[in-house]
């Protein structure tokens, strides 16, 4: 038996707006992908992980906190993960306070990379995504963002803390 009952078709104002947020969520990691690529040699993500410790008391989180912080799988951030201790960048050791626990630290090289890299990256997403838009609108994409992130997922952090750029 066919379900009677009739999608809820976009309207050409509402297609309007989820064509551009989609092109948004296409470009813009792209964008960010190839500044970063370019001026610093790393991924948007390899940033988000350095960031994420940069940001952490002793630049040290737990690689399950990690993972859901940069909203990663735990295979892809130990993957990551490994390509930045080659580097030097993090040290991953056990937690003292139980061994199942593995934890992630920023070292001394990586927290030089992080402050190496990190203004060309502000300057790119301030490029992007601030000087576009008046302050009013600014405030405005900070509420959609985030009642959108409250439909998505009620218990996200982003909702609760503050991201790195």
């Amino acid at each position: 038996m066919e379900n009677s009952v009739e999608p809820r078709w976009l309207s050409r104002d509402e297609r309007e707006v989820w064509l551009t947020l989609v092109g948004i969520m296409m470009k813009l990691p792209a964008a960010l992908d190839s500044q970063l690529q370019q001026d610093a040699g790393i991924s948007h993500f390899e940033y988000m992980v350095l960031a994420g410790l940069s940001e952490a008391p002793e630049r040290t989180r737990r690689m399950s906190d990690l993972a859901g912080f940069t909203e990663s799988g735990l295979p892809r951030l130990s993957q990551v993960v490994s390509r930045l201790e080659k580097r030097g960048w993090v040290h991953r050791s056990t937690d003292p306070s139980d061994g199942r626990i593995t934890l992630a630290t920023l070292t001394d090289e990586g927290w030089a990379k992080i402050t190496q890299t990190a203004p060309g990256h502000v300057e790119a997403v301030r490029a992007l995504v601030f000087d576009p838009l008046t302050k009013a609108q600014s405030r405005q994409l900070a509420s959609i963002g985030k009642r959108i992130m409250g439909a998505i997922d009620p218990e996200d952090r982003c909702l609760r803390e503050s991201a790195p750029l």
